[in-house]
This record gives structure tokens, sequence and C-alpha cells, in this order.
């Protein structure tokens, strides 16, 4: 028997709508309220300069927050890495929340679909090509020419297609992983739901960690690659 998959349902009572779009104004809705209720919990608390006792959710975030900060300053490697930190922390949130709702029985990762994964391509695309022009100027341009100006009409074709292929391998790589890792998932657990399925959501648990930390990590680089002053 086929499971229920409550994303379509969402997305039919909803007019018809993408399924991929339901689930990712379900994941941005998660986070929104987590956020909130974090920043809550920490605007509530007696003396902010004492971390709670426990697993609260104000210690969970205050971990994370410090975590991403030495992750994005470790990986780019650049001088006020600091700024880079708010993007690519909810850019790895969000992954990690959209691979997780497709460990939810009924539910459907919206990182599965092509769409969501090239539009967050294209939006860390545009961002180090940003980057890069913020911390070169129009000297970022002379990394597409090559070291030596003879060389231009090989080079440029090549660096241009490089550029371009970025984002497309970025959204062809997380929407391969996570689309096989949802099918594998739906098909064990559908042969049984006792104990054999349990091994399955630990691997699918760590394909959905890895993949996240992947992209992220990748898009990181590119930015260290555009930002960092080569002329």
């Amino acid at each position: 028997m086929r499971p229920v998959n409550f994303i379509d349902m969402m997305a039919h009572l909803l007019g018809d709508i993408p399924p991929v779009l339901v689930g990712t104004w379900l994941v941005m809705a998660i986070l929104l309220v987590v956020g909130w209720a974090a920043g809550r919990a920490v605007r509530r608390a007696a003396d902010p300069t004492l971390p709670d006792e426990g697993a609260t959710l104000r210690h969970l975030g205050e971990v994370f927050t410090e975590w991403i900060d030495g992750f994005v300053a470790q990986v780019s490697e650049l001088h006020g890495a600091r700024r880079f930190v708010p993007f690519f922390g909810s850019l790895f949130l969000f992954i990690l929340a959209g691979n997780f709702l497709g460990l939810i029985p009924g539910m459907e990762p919206p990182t599965s679909d092509t769409d969501l994964t090239f539009a967050l391509a294209i939006i860390c695309f545009a961002y180090y090509l940003y980057q890069g022009f913020r911390s070169q100027g129009v000297s970022y341009l002379k990394s597409f020419l090559g070291p030596v100006l003879f060389l231009l009409p090989l080079m440029m074709p090549i660096e241009i297609a490089d550029n371009l292929f970025r984002p497309f391998s970025l959204g062809v790589r997380l929407y391969a992983n996570m689309f096989a890792d949802h099918q594998v998932l739906g098909l064990f657990t559908g042969l049984t739901y006792l104990v054999f399925p349990l091994a399955f959501y630990a691997l699918g648990s760590i394909v959905c960690i890895v993949q996240a930390l992947v992209f992220t990590i990748l898009a990181i680089s590119y930015v260290r690659m555009a930002a960092a002053a080569h002329h």
C-alpha cells in the first residue's frame, strides 16, 4: 500500500500549487517559529552572559551560532568572515530542515526537487559574484581573463563556463542525493515497519546532514575564491 503523501494533499487543497512550494513554505514556517522562540528566550534571559543549564532552545541556538561562526571562518579563511555567517547559517539550516522533512512519514523533502535546489544554487551564484565585486571591485573581472593577456581568447570561455557550471553542479548534487535517499527510505520502510527501517532512518539522517554540509562548504569555497584578492 502506497503511503499517504501529505505534501501532495496540502498542495491540492491550496489550489494545485507545486508540492515543492508547499514543502518550502513549511520549512520556512518551522524555521521562523524556532528562530522567533530562540530569540525570545535570549531576550527573556535574566543574565544573557550566563548560559542555560541543559538542552534549552536558547542553549541550542547559542551552540549552533558559535559553531557556524567558527565553521564559516575555518572554511572561508578570509578576514572578516563573520559577515558571511548570517547567509551561510540560514542556508545550512534551511537545507538541513528541508532534508530532514523527508524523514517524517508522509512527507517529501523539498530538496529532492530540482526547482528548489537550482533556486538555492542560483542564489549562491549571485551571492558569490556580489562578494567578488564587493571585495575587488571591477578588478574581479580580471579573474575571467587568465594570467596573461595573450591567453584571453582561451581562458575567458573556460572561466565563464567554470563559473556557470558551479550552480548547476550544486543543484544537481543536492537533488540527486536527496531524491535517491528519499526513494531508498520509502522503499525499505514500505517492506517492513519493524526494526529494519531504523537502520535506514539512521543512514538517512547522516545523508541529510552530510548533504547540507557539502552544499554549504562548496558555496563558502566559491565565495572564498571570489572574495580573495588574486590580482
